[in-house]
């Protein structure tokens, strides 16, 4: 039998007072009952990136920061990637565009998805997320999971601070429909690239 595929779940929100715990906690959580994946979490916030300041994109030359290559070299063993995202002004959050910045090869035909939250679920800087990524040549998928309006509230501090447990019910349906769709993809295209 084929390996099951590694996917990272990335976390793309880097403020101290983050709400990205919670959520992400929770997604893992699920992907654990599952026995078709592994999901890992990568928190750019362990990997001390500087903003972008190479000569040019890893996809024609080799970074230089030490930390820009320990990020690619970590993404490197993944199938496929989950970014949690909070959305800023209508977009991701700029912690999270450096981070796709600061590497090019890792991503090159893998599929992504998100964990979004905000208002409206995060949906405007999803959308956003996928035109960054088509450019880095990974695989958009259609589902992700949205935490958005009364959910969003039940769960965030500023709003009940309740468990994830509040919104299980709501969120497992699109949060099933994506990692289905994330592993058809992970498969798919691992077997594409070998």
């Amino acid at each position: 039998m084929a390996e099951t595929p590694r996917i990272a779940l990335i976390v793309g929100s880097t403020r101290d007072s983050r709400f990205a715990e919670k959520p992400v906690a929770w997604l893992k959580g699920v992907a654990a009952e599952r026995d078709d994946l592994t999901l890992d979490i990568l928190d750019i916030r362990d990997f001390d990136l500087p903003f972008f300041n190479e000569p040019a994109s890893q996809l024609w030359m080799p970074s230089s920061d030490a930390n820009a290559v320990r990020w690619q070299e970590a993404l490197e063993p993944y199938d496929g990637f989950v970014f949690q995202v909070a959305e800023y002004n209508h977009s991701i959050t700029g912690a999270l565009k450096n981070a796709l910045d600061q590497a090019y090869t890792p991503w090159v035909r893998k599929p992504m998805t998100a964990l979004a939250y905000g208002g409206n679920g995060g949906a405007r800087a999803v959308e956003h997320l996928r035109t960054i990524a088509s450019e880095l040549q990974m695989a958009p998928i259609r589902f992700a999971t949205h935490i958005g309006g009364g959910e969003f509230m039940k769960v965030h501090p500023l709003g009940e601070n309740a468990e994830m447990s509040a919104i299980d019910a709501v969120l497992r349906p699109s949060a099933t429909a994506m990692f289905d769709d994330l592993v058809w993809w992970a498969n798919a295209l691992k077997a594409a690239r070998g």
